[in-house]
């Protein structure tokens, strides 16, 4: 299903087949594409992808693309190495402009700072040529919601120890030539 000879996942899409009227394009991916997914994310498997996406114009020149991507994955589980699966069901939404697109241009004060909203919308994205590789988004979404500790199901950390600074007491250094000053004497 990909058309790239890179070593990850891509499905790209023409904008000019975009129009008013979202187009859908669902994305299944097959046995090659699974191991480009297991080497990308650097994972022990990667049992299936697959992406619903809808993509429609955005302005006058932009693409908004809503999706939802099933990831189903095998990971090794942090503590006992044993194999942990993880179903990865999640929805997204991304705007794109053309990069010469005056709406990609980022807002800069007289200082060179650049002013985010933590909770108002991300950026568009910008795009560069007569394709949007929503392969690549999807997969994006799909491994920012990968568990980075994956655990086996009741297992914790039982040889977790933790002290109490109160209670601990460093030795004196002197303590350590005290002791030799004894062995001396006894010899």
């Amino acid at each position: 299903m990909t058309t790239s000879d890179d070593d990850e996942f891509s499905y790209p899409v023409k904008v000019s087949q975009i129009s008013a009227n979202p187009l859908t394009v669902r994305i299944s991916a097959d046995p090659a594409d699974l191991e480009r997914l297991k080497t990308q994310w650097d994972l022990a498997e990667v049992r299936s992808f697959k992406a619903e996406v809808a993509l429609g114009r955005w302005k006058r020149d932009g693409v908004r693309i809503n999706g939802h991507v099933s990831v189903s994955i095998v990971q090794d589980c942090v503590v006992t190495l044993d194999p942990v699966e993880q179903q990865i069901d999640e929805d997204f939404e991304t705007l794109f402009l053309p990069e010469n697109s005056r709406l990609a241009k980022r807002v800069h004060d007289g200082s060179s700072e650049m002013f985010l909203d933590p909770e108002g919308p991300d950026l568009p994205e910008t795009f560069t040529g007569d394709s949007i590789d929503v392969g690549a988004v999807a997969a994006e979404f799909a491994a920012l919601a990968i568990d980075p500790y994956p655990r086996k199901q009741g297992v914790g950390y039982t040889d977790l120890i933790e002290s109490d600074p109160a209670s601990d007491k460093k030795p004196s250094p002197f303590a350590v030539l005290q002791g030799l000053k004894r062995d001396d004497s006894a010899s």
